[in-house]
């Protein structure tokens, strides 16, 4: 795909993966659209950025999904299209079951599967429209399995595969692709503001993440995936084994993932 003078709207662009992708995406001509909570640090990012005039910073609460169709309105409005939709706003997790109240398990899934799919149904007018766009969707391999202390995390991304796989399903023939992205181990922030059980960032860096991917390797890899239309793929290293482990021995990954080192 030439990305030159596309349009690329990417949530979660002020740190992690969706900031290694705007600065891919700006190297390879698109117009960007940056968004997260933090205003301050997304003018950092576009500042950063190739051609940094061209792209909008646009603040956004994924948590927030009343005010995500004003947001659309606006992106629209600025861009006249959007040709690729990145979802890679999200929190972690690092708690157990039995010690996180409720209200946390919900401040996750609003914002990581309500806000996404709150975005998508507000953007996908406008690709069905013209029939055509592209909508990549950063999941997780615990989206394919679960670990501990990822419960409600895990829950959230199992749950954005079987939106959007049903939503592949219906628009296949409507010139819109979607892939699913799941990363194993990249080195960003996401242990250090992932939810413990009072609802607090952690504070600290997984020995696992500080180990793991570095995102513009990651980046590069989505981009590459985006542009070939693949439905769904794994990045990482060795933990993308688990995937097929849960596939084929469930009973093995089962007594596996028990003692797994997670953190």
């Amino acid at each position: 795909m030439d990305n030159r003078d596309s349009v690329v709207w990417i949530t979660g662009a002020s740190s992690g993966i969706g900031e290694a992708l705007a600065y891919v995406y700006s190297l390879k001509g698109a117009r960007l659209i940056l968004s997260s909570r933090n205003f301050s640090r997304l003018k950092e990012v576009r500042s950063r950025c190739t051609r940094p005039e061209e792209h909008l910073v646009l603040p956004l609460d994924l948590a927030d999904t009343a005010s995500i169709g004003t947001g659309c309105k606006e992106a629209l409005n600025h861009a006249g299209r959007i040709d690729t939709m990145i979802h890679s706003g999200g929190v972690s997790q690092r708690s157990l079951v039995a010690g996180t109240p409720l209200e946390v398990d919900r401040r996750i899934m609003e914002t990581n599967f309500f806000g996404t799919v709150a975005l998508t149904k507000a953007v996908l007018p406008s690709m069905l429209y013209r029939k055509s766009g592209r909508i990549a969707v950063i999941s997780s391999l615990v989206g394919k399995f679960g670990t501990p202390l990822r419960s409600s995390y895990s829950a959230s991304k199992h749950a954005l595969h079987g939106f959007f796989d049903s939503l592949r399903a219906e628009v296949w023939d409507q010139g819109i692709a979607i892939t699913m992205v799941c990363p194993g181990f990249i080195r960003t922030r996401i242990s250090i503001n992932a939810l413990t059980a009072d609802g607090t960032p952690q504070g600290t860096m997984d020995e696992a993440q500080a180990c793991g991917m570095l995102p513009d390797i990651c980046a590069g890899k989505i981009l590459k995936a985006i542009d070939d239309k693949k439905p769904e793929v794994y990045i990482g290293g060795r933990e993308i084994l688990g995937v097929y482990l849960k596939r084929f021995a469930p009973s093995l990954f089962n007594r596996v993932i028990r003692k797994a080192k997670v953190t």
